[in-house]
């Protein structure tokens, strides 16, 4: 692979000499250094985390991350916890970047709505946390005479859990 890596730049470079190799060699410098920085002061390591503070790095979580630090779930769950997947990491890890992409593209544009709103596959991914950690509770209540034959939805009744209001 290295070498195919290599025997690529390599014929890649040879198409250029003298001043058009010196401005491909800076504008890779450009390109290289600005993306750098970007990673650096976006911070975009730290979403790799676990950390609540991460969320809240843009104003538009601030609300949701204030009411998380005020609800019940503060001390036994994380963003991650109740918003990204459990059953694979992978899965995890491209949710949170596709989260991330339309959060940092609507922040940047200044277009979401007042009151964010959760898309559909992030509240199944949310209803299937809440069946994670409280699965022994919920089969009682889903098989009780009163919920029987009924799709229960953890959300639409404790919607204030993990963002007291």
């Amino acid at each position: 692979m290295v070498r195919l890596v290599k025997a690529l730049w390599r014929g890649y470079t040879r198409m250029f000499s003298g001043w058009t190799r010196i401005a491909l060699a800076a504008l890779l410098g450009v390109v290289l250094g600005v993306g750098g920085f970007t990673v650096y002061y976006s911070g975009v390591t730290g979403y790799l985390g676990d950390d609540p503070a991460t969320c809240a790095n843009c104003h538009a979580m601030d609300e949701q991350y204030e009411a998380w630090q005020r609800g019940s779930h503060h001390d036994v769950a994380t963003c991650n916890s109740c918003h990204a997947p459990h059953d694979n990491l992978v899965y995890k890890y491209i949710n949170k970047a596709d989260n991330g992409f339309w959060h940092s593209l609507k922040f940047t544009f200044q277009n979401y709505p007042e009151n964010i709103q959760i898309r559909e596959h992030n509240r199944e991914i949310t209803e299937a946390a809440c069946l994670y950690c409280h699965g022994d509770f919920v089969d009682q209540a889903t098989n009780s005479s009163t919920h029987k034959d009924e799709t229960v939805s953890c959300i639409r009744c404790h919607d204030g859990v993990g963002h007291m209001r």
